[in-house]
């Protein structure tokens, strides 16, 4: 399996759990306000400290992003792109959003694929305080009020990442995995750990060194971004079909390949038993 030499010493602790009650919330994104705004200013409503979101169908203008890409030096083994910001409305197909704290603020982390205006599908990684909603969309978060997740320096990394921490009581399981490992044995490790045998995958994003799909193709960018589309455990065994974005902005999907897609930076994983 590919693996990359992070900049720091590994952490002993490959993946991180907390589990809580799940609350779903279905919510609107109001026009005029930022991504952030739209997002963060109802889950604060609600009381959540922390939550997974998915979206669709939502018009941004403006609209930045930036695209995952080669370090500058050492300090690093991937980074991003300069800001892009294409102009007029940019169509989102899917974004999925961690919700957490930075600097005692509400943030969030979020991914997405999206039509822009020119035709051209593509994806990344979206800067929620540059991007406004044209119109109203609608969202869907599974939100906790017993786990928090909150932007810390990660040493092994040396990126500044959400890192859950709270209860260990509870249904649902927030989790992060970290890099090297490989995403679909850590989401069996994460329900096997747990006693839990069937789930669905809400939301959820992160990064992968690459990708290997079922169905034969991938990705050789070693930097990509990543959401979830859809994904579960049943009988214990993991499945994730994933949109897979990589160092062009061009859009890979599919269901992954156990034992062959590696975690780059973070991962982001829900799990909530059914």
């Amino acid at each position: 399996m590919r693996s990359l030499r992070q900049p720091g010493p590994p952490h002993p602790n490959r993946i991180d759990c907390f589990r809580g009650e799940a609350v779903t919330l279905h919510f609107n994104l109001e026009p005029g306000l930022t991504l952030n705004e739209a997002i963060t200013g109802p889950l604060l409503k609600a009381g959540f400290q922390s939550a997974t979101v998915t979206l669709k169908d939502a018009d941004l203008n403006p609209f930045r992003y930036v695209m995952p890409g080669p370090a500058d030096d050492e300090s690093h083994v991937a980074y991003f792109t300069a800001p892009l910001a294409p102009e007029g409305t940019t169509r989102i197909e899917q974004a999925n959003a961690t919700f957490g704290w930075a600097d005692g603020k509400p943030f969030i982390h979020c991914h997405a694929v999206w039509i822009e205006p020119d035709g051209r599908r593509r994806g990344g990684h979206i800067l929620p305080k540059d991007a406004v909603l044209g119109s109203r969309a609608e969202a869907t978060a599974w939100g906790f009020h017993t786990i928090r997740i909150e932007a810390t320096p990660d040493p092994e990394t040396n990126f500044t990442l959400f890192q859950p921490s709270g209860t260990s009581t509870g249904q649902a399981i927030v989790a992060r995995i970290k890099p090297n490992e490989d995403a679909l044995t850590a989401l069996e490790t994460i329900a096997r750990t747990h006693g839990v045998r069937n789930a669905e995958v809400r939301g959820s994003l992160g990064s992968l060194i690459g990708a290997r799909f079922n169905h034969g193709s991938g990705v050789d960018d070693h930097a990509t971004e990543v959401l979830v589309r859809q994904g579960h455990i049943r009988d214990g065994i993991a499945a994730l079909d994933m949109l897979v974005v990589d160092m062009k902005g061009e859009v890979h999907e599919g269901w992954l390949r156990k034992g062959e897609n590696p975690v780059l930076i973070t991962f982001d994983i829900v799990l909530e038993p059914v």
